[in-house]
């Protein structure tokens, strides 16, 4: 397995914008790290230029601080794993499998005996002489996932592997590929647009927005203390609700105004200049607390998930989107009052839209 690092490291597509513009990257040895974005935020780009699939225009790739700029894809021990899974029809699944053996030159013997270890850790070993096309997407997947385990790669590189898959395989492969990853603990790169994926799979995430890393950070920092407000949205579901506001500073606390609405906050703790305005005000659907404090809205949307319920309330100058989970019924037209948490408000500088506060 290898450490990946990445210095100054930027794609031009012509005279474009950069489609990939980071200026350090450190992935470390044993860590499943997950490039997070919309589409075209340069996530593959920068995927396939580690694959040696697309030359940066310029900055440095480095597998163990060796420079792999000038290496072909054979030549950097990696093993990639393709949203179309990329099987050889013709071939069975252990001659799938085994392919990068084969080609290597590996005697049959020790090919089969590395073919049936690997097939027994995926649970293929009952399909290996089924063609893919008698293959569910799960167990392709698999399959793929086994010929790039069988090379023993110093780097695995995953794009979008399970975007192809209905929910419920979706979920059993992200199940598989944790425990993998567990037994393996090998270095993997995953690139995804499904923030479930990044939040459950990976040791930290990068989210990335018109070619650079907004935020790199463990799932639980990037939820709890986003950077970004563009990472503040992106993550979370239902997205997390902004309000635009002006703030006037009163000693150790700052009322924020946000037309009729006005809400007195503690400093957060760990700044050390006083909150002032104009800032965005964020916060999650699970702070916003129904039935709670005297201000009064109108219930208009109603999305009910069994254990949970996905409000929509309109407080007369905005709509906010709140996540009960009280086992109380809720109708539209219902009218109620709510209530934010204070201390899980979160700050974002109207102009730059940087995190105000603690990071």
């Amino acid at each position: 397995m290898a450490t990946v690092r990445l210095s100054t490291l930027k794609k031009v597509f012509g005279t474009n914008a950069p489609a990939v513009d980071v200026d350090e990257l450190k992935i470390e040895n044993g860590e499943f790290l997950t490039l997070l974005g919309p589409s075209g935020c340069g996530k593959s780009t920068l995927l396939r230029m580690l694959a040696g699939l697309e030359t940066p225009t310029s900055g440095r790739i480095m597998f163990d601080e060796r420079i792999v700029n000038e290496l072909d894809p054979a030549e950097r021990n990696i093993a990639m794993v393709f949203q179309n899974y990329a099987l050889y029809p013709h071939m069975t699944v252990a001659e799938n499998v085994g392919y990068p053996l084969k080609k290597r030159g590996v005697p049959k013997d020790e090919r089969t005996a590395r073919i049936a270890e690997i097939a027994a850790l995926l649970k293929i070993d009952m399909l290996l002489d089924r063609k893919p096309r008698q293959l569910s997407g799960g167990q392709q997947q698999r399959v793929a996932l086994g010929r790039a385990m069988i090379r023993n790669p110093a780097v695995y590189l995953f794009d979008e592997p399970l975007s192809n898959l209905d929910a419920a395989l979706r979920s059993y492969m992200r199940n598989e590929l944790i425990r993998l990853h567990a037994k393996l603990r090998g270095t993997m790169v995953f690139v995804t647009h499904d923030q479930v994926e990044a939040m459950t799979m990976s040791t930290r995430i990068a989210v990335m927005e018109a070619g650079c890393i907004q935020q790199l950070a463990t799932p639980d920092e990037i939820y709890e203390r986003p950077a970004t407000k563009f990472v503040a949205g992106f993550v979370g579901t239902p997205a997390m609700n902004f309000i635009e506001a002006e703030v006037v500073p009163d000693g150790a606390t700052a009322r924020i105004k946000a037309g009729d609405f006005t809400l007195d906050v503690t400093q957060p703790d760990g700044m050390t200049a006083p909150l002032q305005g104009p800032l965005t005000l964020g916060i999650r659907p699970e702070h916003i607390l129904l039935g709670q404090g005297t201000d009064k809205a109108e219930i208009t949307v109603v999305e009910s998930l069994g254990n949970e319920q996905i409000i929509t309330i309109d407080t007369g100058r905005r709509e906010l989107v709140l996540r009960s989970t009280s086992g109380e019924k809720h109708r539209i037209g219902e009218h109620v009052t709510y209530a934010l948490r204070p201390d899980r408000l979160h700050f974002f500088a109207a102009d730059t839209g940087r995190r105000i506060g603690p990071n």
